[in-house]
């Protein structure tokens, strides 16, 4: 497992809801922790590393042993208020950084891995770190919500990411789209679908 970078198939990818947790799951879980604290984030969705579940983590401490270890499932995010303008990166597009706008407070409706339910309303850097994963689950990245001026600036490193993988691709050291695509959907039947 390892994190993914723009403009990897999956990023794109609007994941689906999970029905079912494992033993494997959660050892992918704690390794996605892991990965975080490598990369020094604070946040991971599960298709920056290659899965296509409704599913990510948070620690606002960003380091192992320290802040609450957080993992939000099938999350749902309602009743937006205000709006907050900050500057935000990704751990899929390393070294970029750009204003974005997001809900100054949001209402957040998800299960934690003991499978309970569990409602909050978030406000401040939680509040965008939440809506940041969030945005991941749906294929949106937070350069698709910069102001064109915005999203101009960033165009050149962009592209650099993209001929990246194009190289990478050519080399054939990253999968096909299609082989990709296969992957997620044994994820899917393993785990996002409900058994008849």
């Amino acid at each position: 497992m390892h994190i993914v970078t723009y403009p990897h198939f999956t990023l794109r990818y609007k994941s689906q809801s999970l029905t079912r947790v494992d033993a494997a799951l959660r050892k992918m879980i704690a390794e996605m922790f892991d990965l975080m604290y490598e990369a020094q984030g604070v946040g991971l969705a599960a298709n920056q590393v290659d899965l296509p579940f409704r599913l990510f983590i948070v620690n606002m401490a960003a380091e192992k042993g320290d802040g609450e270890e957080l993992v939000f499932i099938n999350p749902i995010l309602s009743h937006p208020k205000g709006n907050e303008e900050a500057d935000e990166g990704c751990l899929s597009l390393p070294g970029l950084y750009g204003n974005v706008t997001r809900a100054k407070q949001i209402h957040l409706q998800a299960f934690n891995l003991s499978g309970d339910e569990f409602k909050a309303d978030l406000t401040g850097l939680f509040a965008r770190v939440v809506q940041h994963e969030n945005d991941h689950l749906n294929g949106v990245l937070f350069t698709d919500r910069m102001t064109t001026t915005g999203k101009l600036a960033v165009r050149e490193s962009l592209e650099e990411f993209e001929l990246e993988q194009q190289s990478l691709r050519n080399m054939e050291q990253v999968d096909s789209d299609q082989d990709i695509q296969q992957r997620l959907t044994e994820w899917e039947q393993k785990y996002c679908r409900t058994t008849e």
